[in-house]
């Protein structure tokens, strides 16, 4: 009677054991994936320094599995079925996450474990329904940032002097792809094609291209382009899309591999790579790490570290080979972009079979990154994992490993720079250019034209502003770098 009696207390316990553990997660893979130890941060950085942050890094140990058995036997059960009687307050009230928030924790969830940051920071800028780039206009001084085609118009028109250029070093083909990636509002296109309008022979060879993905922003590029869809009336043809600043057809397209192949093709990227998810590694003591986003047990965002290798690990090791020894001996940190390395191949690769080049603008190094991944709301520096989808997300671009990626994935074409873009636009003539415009405008054009410049050419605060303090122009000429990628048969691009 008493053998009976303890086997049915034991059955009745191991029944509530399981419903604790299937009400704490409902993915078998969580314990899966778990089981490993983590190393975990309690905050993240959202500077741009390449000063590698370590001391914030707490690390678990495992549990020695000959303890946790002794442990077992002679510990008695015991069933706390206080929760099933007093819940929470307000647990079935509203939840206060974002659409994104909710979103982000229910893939954590269903993999039963962290992502990582390169798929964070894909879903906070990229997602359908609640991306930062998605639904809104981010750009220009209403927005989160200002990027230097909204600083001033001769950016555009310099690059419009490089692109046609480039165009008579191919030989003024009949028919080439003008392909921008990532064209924010569109004002770069909009500059180049109105200084380069009066050029017949190039404005009518070209067919425009612009990589997208935000609804919002086509809609934008659309006006600013001053497009016209002009209707056929023939049955089975695409409505034709025609900028009205030079005459020349516009189409758009979500991703580069949407764009046709077979012409010459000159692809313009202007701060598009700093937006192209990264993930990053630290160095620990097993190893570099992959640093990963998961949820703390109070429902916040952290960083921990993979107990294991990633896929992302691949794309680490070849970086590293690239690299001198001792520059990733100095290293705690690296960051490193597969998409960038895969997207400038696919890009080299076209110049390489169609003729064309490419042009890169961004903020960035030459050599490999440290921890530079950044959080930007309102002109503001704020923390990654905070309120994900209210701020731009954006990390430094590894100029050199472009350079490899290119040089890797064909032989017939040919890398220059990065140089400053101080440099590169100085040498296409921006100099003379805004002393064109400032003998002709009032003196209100003339204080704009001369902030803008120094903006695009200066390095640090402008040391002609008389206003207001906290509105001094910062110069981004050394800041940024250029890059370009060409066919060999075409020479050696102006300004490199």
């Amino acid at each position: 009677m008493m053998l009976r009696k303890l086997v049915l207390q034991a059955s009745t316990a191991r029944r509530h054991l399981y419903n604790a553990s299937t009400h704490q997660s409902s993915s078998p893979l969580a314990n899966l994936f778990c089981k490993p130890s983590f190393s975990y941060s309690t905050s993240s950085s959202s500077s741009s320094s390449q000063v590698p942050n370590t001391s914030f890094v707490e690390h678990l140990e495992d549990q020695d599995d000959s303890k946790h058995s002794d442990s077992l036997s002679t510990s008695t059960i015991s069933i706390d079925r206080s929760g099933l009687y007093n819940p929470p307050e307000h647990s079935h009230g509203p939840n206060s996450d974002s659409e994104l928030v909710k979103h982000l924790k229910g893939i954590i969830k269903f993999r039963g474990g962290p992502i990582s940051v390169a798929e964070y920071m894909e879903e906070v800028l990229t997602n359908p329904k609640a991306g930062f780039y998605i639904n809104r206009d981010v750009f220009g001084a209403e927005g989160d940032f200002i990027t230097s085609p909204e600083v001033c118009q001769m950016f555009g028109e310099m690059i419009g002097v490089w692109v046609m250029c480039l165009w008579e070093q191919m030989g003024q083909p009949k028919r080439v792809n003008l392909v921008e990636l990532g064209p924010g509002r569109g004002t770069l296109m909009a500059d180049l094609l109105r200084g380069a309008s009066k050029f017949k022979n190039f404005t009518e060879s070209l067919h425009i291209h612009l990589v997208e993905c935000s609804p919002a922003l086509q809609k934008l590029q659309h006006l600013n382009l001053k497009c016209i869809d002009e209707d056929n009336a023939a049955e089975n043809i695409d409505r034709k899309t025609v900028s009205s600043l030079c005459g020349a057809p516009v189409s758009w397209h979500a991703t580069l591999e949407q764009v046709p192949s077979g012409l010459p093709t000159i692809f313009i990227a202007h701060e598009f790579f700093d937006a192209l998810p990264v993930h990053q590694f630290q160095r620990a003591s097993r190893g570099w790490c992959e640093k990963m986003v998961d949820v703390t047990e109070d429902s916040l965002f952290r960083l921990v570290l993979s107990p294991q290798p990633t896929p992302a690990t691949l794309y680490l090791l070849k970086r590293c080979k690239w690299a001198a020894t001792e520059e990733i001996a100095k290293l705690d940190q690296i960051e490193i972009c597969p998409k960038a390395m895969d997207l400038t191949q696919a890009i080299a690769q076209r110049i390489s079979s169609d003729g064309g080049g490419a042009l890169i603008i961004d903020y960035g190094l030459h050599g490999v990154v440290s921890d530079s991944l950044q959080a930007i709301r309102k002109h503001k520096f704020v923390n990654i994992l905070d309120n994900p989808g209210s701020a731009d997300l954006s990390a430094y671009v590894d100029f050199a490993s472009i350079r490899h990626s290119a040089e890797e994935a064909s032989g017939d074409v040919s890398v220059h720079g990065p140089i400053t873009q101080s440099q590169f636009l100085s040498s296409l003539g921006i100099n003379f250019r805004v002393e064109s415009l400032l003998q002709n405008c009032t003196d209100e054009q003339a204080e704009s034209l001369r902030t803008g410049y120094w903006r695009l050419v200066g390095e640090g605060e402008a040391p002609f502003w008389e206003g207001p303090e906290e509105h001094v122009p910062i110069g981004m000429g050394t800041r940024y770098l250029a890059m370009a990628i060409v066919n060999k048969k075409q020479g050696i691009p102006v300004s490199f």
